[in-house]
């Protein structure tokens, strides 16, 4: 399921260093010139930049900024290829050509040659341009930008003017997704060769904007020469885990799911987390809650089952025959959470913790110790801080190190959810780069769950689940905010999206039947 050689280059993630290590095997193991690896990437760029900016050819004026090294090098020869197509052109400077060597001064005398006028930054350079190219700093910065690069990050972005990022945004950090100290905030960016997990992971997906790729290239068995950091979640990928439905099929061939959820005055939680469930094909939703929701869920969705239970001895016979139990939607942390939790991690089958059941695990971490079946773990960067004890801009600092350290801890796949979801179980790292803001809403983390439950009752192996219910539930969003916009999205709305993008990505297997 996992083998990278079969995913498409544009599903494979990496790190800047692995990337130096496919553009060093492209060029000494197959023999592609340096010079000329930068030209197709310069070429790349320009042809995005026309493709977004197409007045620049109308007497728009473009700005390009570049820094010392190659990637420098790349704006210089897109400045080149503007100015051969008579289009209004500067380069700023930020090191002194001078300084140059190898592929980059190379790429600076074809500029000038194309009569391209250059000129060193200082605090008093106008920006001139309408439109800007951000070739200032690569994937190798590994601090904070400081001086004259830290004054026109932070001028330009103030600027209001659109920013093409050539590779990266200058200040992003490659790996982890985080502004070292400043960073470009970039309309568009094109990448090469390899697609940088931290374009699409944290605030890296604020400041790339629109991320398109050029592989420049570069042949297929480079990509196989270098191992990857993580996988895409992708409709291509995600759609091979999926089994055809058999035409006699019965409810009892879809998995029974129960819901453990809802204390005083929160039945909503469980209410949408067994609806998604529903939704997401399992035959049979079972809630277990409080007595007083027991009318509410009747009313909202007679097609659930649902069962008070003031306690373990309650609790105990319902498991019995579940496929999968999700516990912690609107839990709480009192006693009668705490008691309904413990007996939940005795079950002998796949369990579901999320929310509240993740808080009070990370009070009392031994509530696992004894754990011998499947788990899968949703916290977001806060409960995810809790359970590591330490702080929520930790997790965000290094979302890849703490999705890891959690499994290490725990023993059980992890969705660390946030911008970038990253999904992992101990051997493969997959992260969804769909979703928007507007998922940024109470209930989205219980619907997340019901998708998850529903996938792993009808038979999916826990991490498949979770990682085809991340991407369902961030593509249905999309969709929804497609629709009608961000602002303003509910939780329950993205639930029949859910389910169409469910049956979309099944229906050419189902219809070999």
């Amino acid at each position: 399921m996992y083998d990278s050689t079969q995913v498409s280059i544009c599903d494979r993630l990496y790190t800047a260093e692995q990337v130096r290590q496919l553009d060093d095997t492209a060029i000494n193991k197959f023999q592609i010139n340096g010079f000329e690896l930068m030209n197709r990437a310069a070429r790349a760029a320009f042809r995005c930049l026309m493709n977004h900016w197409p007045d620049l050819l109308h007497g728009k004026r473009l700005q390009v900024f570049c820094g010392g090294g190659n990637n420098g090098g790349d704006g210089y020869l897109v400045a080149m290829l503007a100015a051969k197509r008579r289009i209004a052109v500067s380069v700023t400077c930020l090191s002194s050509p001078k300084k140059l060597s190898g592929d980059a001064l190379s790429a600076y005398e074809a500029c000038i040659a194309e009569g391209v006028d250059v000129e060193p930054y200082a605090p008093e350079t106008p920006l001139s341009g309408d439109v800007f190219v951000d070739a200032l700093l690569g994937t190798g910065l590994a601090r904070e930008v400081e001086g004259h690069y830290r004054d026109i990050v932070v001028r330009i972005n103030e600027s209001g003017r659109p920013v093409l990022a050539v590779d990266i945004p200058s200040g992003l950090c490659a790996d982890r997704g985080i502004a070292l100290g400043v960073a470009i905030k970039a309309d568009v960016t094109v990448t090469f060769i390899g697609i940088k997990l931290g374009l699409l992971s944290g605030h890296g997906k604020e400041l790339s904007g629109r991320v398109e790729f050029a592989d420049l290239d570069v042949p297929a068995e480079v990509y196989n020469a270098v191992p990857i950091q993580a996988l895409r979640l992708s409709e291509a990928r995600l759609s091979r885990w999926l089994q055809p439905r058999a035409r006699d099929l019965h409810k009892g061939d879809n998995g029974h799911v129960m819901v453990v959820a809802g204390n005083q005055g929160m039945p909503g939680a469980a209410i949408m987390s067994a609806e998604a469930a529903l939704y997401c094909g399992a035959g049979r939703v079972t809630v277990a809650t409080r007595r007083e929701h027991l009318l509410a869920l009747a009313a909202r969705r007679p097609e659930l089952m649902a069962s008070a239970v003031s306690g373990a001895e309650d609790l105990r016979p319902l498991m019995a025959g579940k496929n999968l139990l999700v516990v912690g939607p609107g839990l709480g942390k009192d006693p009668w959470a705490r008691e309904l939790l413990t007996e939940v991690l005795k079950a002998e089958c796949p369990v579901v913790v999320d929310a509240d059941g993740l808080n009070l695990v990370s009070e009392d971490p031994a509530l696992l110790k004894h754990r011998k079946y499947p788990m899968i773990l949703t916290p977001h960067a806060g409960e995810a801080a809790r359970l590591l004890e330490t702080r929520a801009a930790t997790i965000n600092a290094d979302r890849v190190k703490a999705a890891k350290e959690l499994f290490s801890r725990f023993g059980a796949v992890v969705v660390l959810k946030g911008a970038g979801t990253l999904v992992y179980d101990g051997k493969t790292l997959n992260l969804c780069s769909e979703g928007n803001p507007g998922m940024a809403v109470a209930g989205m983390g219980d619907v997340l769950s019901g998708v998850i439950a529903a996938l792993a009752a009808q038979g999916l192996e826990t991490h498949a689940a979770a990682a085809l219910g991340v991407w369902l539930h961030a593509t249905a969003a999309d969709h929804l905010a497609g629709l009608q916009g961000e602002r303003g999205m509910l939780a329950l709305e993205t639930v029949p999206h859910i389910r169409s993008q469910l049956n979309k990505i099944a229906s050419y297997r189902d219809n070999k039947l």
